[in-house]
């Protein structure tokens, strides 16, 4: 047994609590592919459904990256590329990419307060959207319509602040809590 398979179950069987708030972050990333993609709509059909899954990433890279590794970030894309109806790898290579520039940048984007905030995880959505673009661009072998990629990214970016709310709220209360009970 490997050396990250016996940590893994020293975990499980050591700390449950612990091993549970390692898997909450992820968990609550594929709750929010499902619910963006239920076929109901948040703004009674105005805006597209938004890619809530990505505040998850962001967030859990900014917050905890030890609890959003990139191989559950491609695993979140491909849940929104299956769930979506888009071709798989359209949002797994965004969200990697996005992934790839909010760790990098982890230092600038988590000080910033406000609207430096919502800045930059627009800048982050703008790469993750245009990675997908490409992704399409290159899948169709013809450049895709901008305008309903345009407004699913402004619909994300407006639904960030309400989904980092809660995810601050989950957080505090429930992994923070979870991780440093034994």
């Amino acid at each position: 047994m490997s050396s990250a398979a016996a940590d893994l179950m020293e975990l499980l069987f050591n700390h449950p609590a612990r091993f549970l708030a390692s898997l909450f972050p992820a968990l609550l990333a594929a709750v929010l592919v499902v619910v963006a993609n239920l076929p109901t709509s948040f703004t009674g059909g105005l805006l597209p459904p938004p890619v809530l899954a990505l505040a998850a990433v962001y967030f859990w890279t900014l917050v905890r990256p030890d609890l959003m590794p990139p191989v559950i970030v491609l695993g979140i894309g491909l849940l929104e590329d299956l769930l979506s109806g888009g071709p798989p790898g359209l949002w797994a290579a965004g969200f990697v990419a996005a992934y790839a520039l909010t760790d990098r940048e982890r230092e600038t984007f988590a000080g910033m307060i406000g609207p430096g905030a919502l800045m930059s995880f627009a800048a982050v959505m703008l790469l993750a959207g245009a990675t997908a673009y490409v992704v399409a661009c290159v899948v169709y072998l013809r450049l895709a319509p901008l305008p309903p990629l345009i407004v699913e990214s402004i619909s994300t970016v407006l639904f960030y602040p309400l989904v980092v709310k809660c995810l601050r709220w989950v957080h505090v209360r429930v992994v923070g809590p979870m991780r440093s009970g034994q």
